[in-house]
């Protein structure tokens, strides 16, 4: 099985920092002191410690130096605590929302579809699997949990209320004022045929089996019956291996270079798709761009939510605070307190002017 070192990277945007303390400082608190209090949560000393030893772990694991993603760490006293005070009132939100069943429903998702690539029959071997790796299933599990609860809350709290806030009167304004962002792009659709790694002897053998069955294709072989017969589980398009149209310039860069080169009806060279496999694409349409405005709602109401979703976010936030109890400790309160309510500073300064 595959090492797990891409788990890591969802760390990467928790990398803040709390203050330093000397030995007998830190000898003379409690295990457990409260940091914060977040409405009937609490944020304790010991959460920051694991959050701090986290983070430090997955960044060694990049190949960075211990030292210096400590010194990273310090030099960013208090937006950890801020983070996790947010991510505790996320928490909070979703339970609100009864959102708890769908999390634990797609967390569970995430670990049967890892079982499958690895061809694992039951969780427990997986853990073990993991276990012998140096990876921790409980870590992964919280860690799949904070980030699934974001994007669970902000889809619906934040982006889903944006995308359908304007009404057709202001999408026609919008669209009549920004005509260049809405003409037809270049659209492909195409088909896959990938070969995982997981289950076959290495690497360089999946790689041979790609090449001989696209010797197979060009020479006019049943795309569906080779597919059927070598294929495994789709990773571009996983419902059924075929796209509808998809807009070019929106597609990632492993496989939209190898397809430029494709005429309708062709096939992709071999594309290696690290750690995961070997794809060979087959180019179904292809509709050239066209420099003509035209109005689709979908699209319109999508770049109006691109421009709207970082101003939209920070008030959502500002909003859990401000319905929020939220106690920090004296200690602490000096660092976190002008970070965590930088934008209610910034909106009530704009207010009294």
């Amino acid at each position: 099985m595959k090492k797990f070192a891409i788990l890591s990277v969802f760390f990467l945007s928790f990398l803040l920092a709390i203050p330093t303390v000397s030995a007998q400082e830190s000898e003379e608190r409690v295990i457990d002191e409260v940091v914060a209090q977040v409405n009937e949560g609490v944020i304790t000393l010991s959460r920051v410690k694991r959050e701090i030893k986290t983070i430090i772990e997955a960044e060694v694991q990049q190949g960075k130096k211990r030292e210096d993603v400590q010194k990273a760490i310090d030099e960013k006293q208090g937006e950890l605590i801020a983070n996790l005070i947010n991510e505790e009132l996320l928490v909070q939100k979703a339970k609100e929302l009864g959102m708890d069943a769908d999390v634990e429903n797609a967390i569970n998702q995430r670990f049967v579809e890892i079982m499958k690539e690895n061809n694992v029959k039951t969780l427990e071997a997986l853990y073990e699997q993991m276990r012998g790796q140096n990876v921790n299933p409980q870590e992964i599990r919280d860690m799949w949990r904070k980030q699934i609860t974001r994007e669970r809350v902000i889809q619906r709290e934040v982006q889903s209320k944006a995308y359908w806030e304007p009404n057709a009167t202001q999408l026609k304004e919008y669209f009549e004022k920004n005509k260049a962002k809405f003409t037809k792009p270049e659209t492909v659709s195409f088909s896959e045929i990938f070969l995982g790694y997981a289950g076959r002897p290495d690497e360089a053998s999946v790689l041979e089996k790609a090449k001989q069955l696209l010797t197979q294709l060009r020479a006019g072989g049943n795309f569906d019956q080779l597919l059927k017969e070598n294929g495994d589980k789709p990773i571009v398009a996983p419902e059924s291996g075929k796209t509808e149209k998809a807009t070019t310039a929106n597609l990632n860069d492993v496989i939209k270079a190898p397809l430029a080169a494709v005429k309708v009806g062709g096939y992709s060279e071999p594309i290696v798709v690290k750690d995961l496999g070997v794809l060979i694409l087959r180019l179904d349409a292809r509709e050239a761009a066209s420099g003509d405005s035209f109005f689709d709602e979908q699209a319109v109401r999508s770049a109006i939510l691109q421009e709207r979703f970082p101003e939209a976010q920070k008030k959502f936030f500002s909003t859990l605070r401000q319905d929020a109890y939220i106690k920090i400790s004296d200690t602490y309160r000096p660092l976190v307190a002008p970070i965590l309510f930088a934008e209610e500073r910034k909106d009530k300064a704009v207010s009294e002017k």
